[in-house]
């Protein structure tokens, strides 16, 4: 027998863990969801073509929201990696937009939102260009949506990863990855059919499962294919820390993710109803829940007070809002948030102890706190709180997402570690990716003053 490295052991047994805990929530869905799955009748599609001109005003205008969070994402990325590699992190975020639009456009619209009458899939309108006003606006809304996903990994493994192997990544997740496992949650909002996920009750309003935790699990398998960066570990074992240049980027990108999340969960509606208002409330009580739920953790725990971590406290109250958003009080987005973000904490430091090396905490944040989020919208579902039954549809669900995403996308990322390759040279990553790969530099005036010029 061929004898396992530690650092392949070490994945063996992050991987059986998680499948572990995953497959004990798979079990207790689907024990406390049978009888759901034979009472939930079909729902009808929620865009129609009587989408009011103001619904499709303020739809677009929540479109705008959702796309400048992409802006958010960037500078958060760059912001938390070093100056050499900076352009790599925006030029991905960039880009990321580009290819994720089209491939999402061509192939992942329609394995999302076309007729599902199996419950796993979309089996049409592909590239679709014959819809009405409500339909291109549902579409440019979700459009903007799926490139979250992707950007979500980007942070993950950014300074190490090779620009154009993570183009196909995008590719992967928001043409593939994403979409079929959105079609289980949300089938129905647009298509004929409904998920299986859906029929049997599943609540992610706006995405806490369909979108962050898809995102943050995809971002896990990257991390374990790619390894972690050159100096994270000693040889003992102990992370070393290795600071962003600029933390003021860092937090005026959390700040900007966490404007844009307005539109993220109130655009949700599809409509200009009144329950916008409670809706953006609520995502707005998570996420300042989540900035003092972290506070209180990083002094209890750690006496200190950073703002990296005090940023990701907040984006882990929003992400854990997101799926019930529209179904819980006030005070249960308090609640929930301020849980969110003290887990935000902690999944961190678990994930740093098995020597997971996560640029930006992006799996703590969307994996861990979408997963919470997930559940909470079972347990605190406003007029039937702590039900059995529909916490279990939520931690079926949560399962399901685990394992399609994580399961999918190691073996698709390590197919392409292996040949074409995902990790850049050791000597491209000492240089800094910004020049190896971009041939361009932050601050060049600074390089011309270290050569002399």
């Amino acid at each position: 027998m061929i004898p396992l490295s530690i650092k392949t052991r070490e994945r063996i047994k992050i991987i059986v863990a998680m499948l572990i805990v995953l497959t004990s929530f798979w079990a207790i869905g689907v024990t406390y969801a049978q009888d759901e799955l034979a009472t939930t009748p079909p729902t009808e599609p929620v865009v129609e073509e009587s989408m009011t001109p103001m619904d499709i005003v303020w739809t677009i205008t929540a479109t705008g929201l959702v796309f400048f969070m992409q802006a958010g994402f960037a500078m958060l990325e760059a912001g938390m990696s070093r100056s050499k590699n900076a352009i790599n992190v925006l030029m991905k975020n960039y880009t990321d937009m580009a290819f994720g639009s089209l491939i999402f456009f061509l192939l992942g619209f329609g394995l999302m939102f076309g007729t599902n009458t199996s419950g796993w899939i979309g089996t049409d309108t592909f590239a679709p260009s014959d819809l009405t006003g409500s339909g291109y606006t549902f579409l440019v809304f979700q459009l903007v949506f799926a490139a979250t996903a992707s950007t979500i990994i980007s942070g993950a493994i950014a300074e190490r990863a090779r620009y154009w192997s993570y183009i196909i990544v995008t590719l992967i997740v928001t043409g593939l990855v994403y979409p079929i496992f959105g079609s289980w949650a949300w089938g129905s909002l647009f298509g004929k059919g409904q998920g299986w996920l859906e029929k049997l009750g599943f609540i992610d309003f706006a995405g806490s499962t369909v979108v962050h935790s898809v995102g943050g699990w995809a971002a896990l398998a990257a991390i374990i294919v790619i390894g972690p960066r050159l100096g994270r570990f000693s040889r003992e074992g102990e992370a070393r820390d290795i600071p962003g240049f600029n933390l003021p980027f860092m937090a005026i990108g959390g700040f900007i993710l966490w404007f844009g999340w307005f539109g993220f969960n109130g655009g949700s509606t599809t409509a200009a109803s009144h329950d916008i208002g409670r809706i953006v409330l609520n995502t707005q009580l998570a996420a300042a829940a989540g900035v003092v739920g972290v506070l209180v953790t990083m002094v209890i725990t750690t006496k200190r007070v950073l703002l990296s971590e005090t940023v990701n406290g907040g984006l882990g109250g929003l992400v854990g809002i997101t799926a019930g958003c529209a179904n819980v009080s006030p005070i249960s987005a308090i609640m929930i948030g301020l849980l969110a973000g003290a887990l935000a904490h902690f999944a961190a430091k678990f994930l740093l102890r098995l020597k997971i090396d996560d640029v930006v905490g992006a799996v703590a944040v969307h994996g861990f706190c979408g997963a919470w989020g997930t559940l909470a919208a079972g347990i605190f579902n406003e007029g039937d709180m702590f039900n059995l039954s529909i916490i279990g549809v939520q931690a079926l669900g949560v399962a399901a997402a685990f394992i399609w995403t994580f399961g999918v996308s190691f073996l698709i990322f390590t197919l392409i570690h292996r040949t074409v390759g995902m990790r850049a040279s050791t000597m491209h990553e000492q240089r800094g990716l910004d020049f190896t790969e971009h041939h361009e530099v932050v601050f060049p005036e600074f390089v011309e003053l270290l050569q002399g010029k």
